[in-house]
């Protein structure tokens, strides 16, 4: 995983600011319900809620974040005032970690981990990690770890919800909620980035390219063989030039003879 592919996924989630952002909502609806009513609280998360997602449109950031935050203090919202109880803003977030942990085990025990369906996805590789056991294992912890994690927030804030501690239960949702998303993005990145060193596709060679590569290489060696052959073999004005020198050298032992 490259620091840019990193910067995406974490993107995808809303960055770091928007885990503290969907902290924001909740922290404004249990006090204000405590010291007013329960109309009240609604009316400042959502307000709270539509000032957010309209600061992160100011500033430009990633679109999906913003709508999904508002969408989910909205419908947590309107339990809320359905079931005409405090405790009813955290029962859309319960069940929904119920829903994702059990879609990500799952996904585990059919031998499909959900972290290596999304990365394949992302990254261009599809399903080659399947056939790597390694790669497989890896995506296995990644996705185990996610699925811990919503598995315990379903159970500590349902236990909570069914005692009617709906303070604590606005301080297991923050404290369950981005500190512990961004432990299990660690994991996530370090397990990503393990499985892509294995998964690597092989380049693939087009045929023209490897065509014209063999009669390059072929074009070449053939002129340094022509050029060696040129530089060690004598041409046919060295050799004359020898054979006169040489008659030169013997003409004048013959005259010595003579004399």
């Amino acid at each position: 995983m490259t620091e840019t592919q990193q910067r995406s996924v974490i993107d995808q989630l809303g960055g770091l600011s928007g885990l503290i952002y969907s902290s924001v909502p909740i922290l404004i609806f249990v006090p204000v319900n405590s010291i007013w009513n329960l109309t009240a609280a609604i009316w400042a998360a959502l307000g709270v809620a539509v000032a957010i997602a309209a600061w992160r449109l100011f500033r430009k950031d990633s679109l999906q974040p913003a709508i999904s935050g508002f969408l989910g203090v909205g419908v947590s919202a309107f339990i809320a005032y359905r079931t005409g109880d405090a405790k009813g803003y955290f029962l859309f977030g319960i069940y929904t970690s119920l829903a994702y942990g059990a879609v990500f085990l799952i996904s585990i025990l059919v031998r499909w981990p959900l972290v290596g369906i999304i990365w394949g996805y992302l990254n261009g590789h599809g399903n080659l990690w399947r056939k790597h056991r390694s790669a497989v294992r890896l995506y296995d912890i990644a996705t185990a770890a996610w699925a811990l994690v919503f598995g315990a927030r379903y159970l500590v804030q349902s236990q909570l919800y069914d005692t009617d501690h709906t303070g604590w239960l606005a301080v297991a949702r923050i404290g369950m909620g981005w500190p512990l998303t961004g432990l299990v993005l660690l994991v996530t990145i370090w397990a990503v980035r393990k499985a892509d060193r294995i998964v690597e596709p092989e380049p693939v060679v087009e045929p023209t390219e490897l065509t014209a590569t063999t009669e390059l290489t072929a074009t070449t060696e053939l002129t340094a063989t022509t050029e060696l052959t040129a530089t060690t073999e004598p041409t046919a004005a060295d050799a004359g030039s020898e054979e006169v020198g040489s008659v030169n050298l013997t003409k004048p032992r013959e005259d010595r003879g003579l004399s």
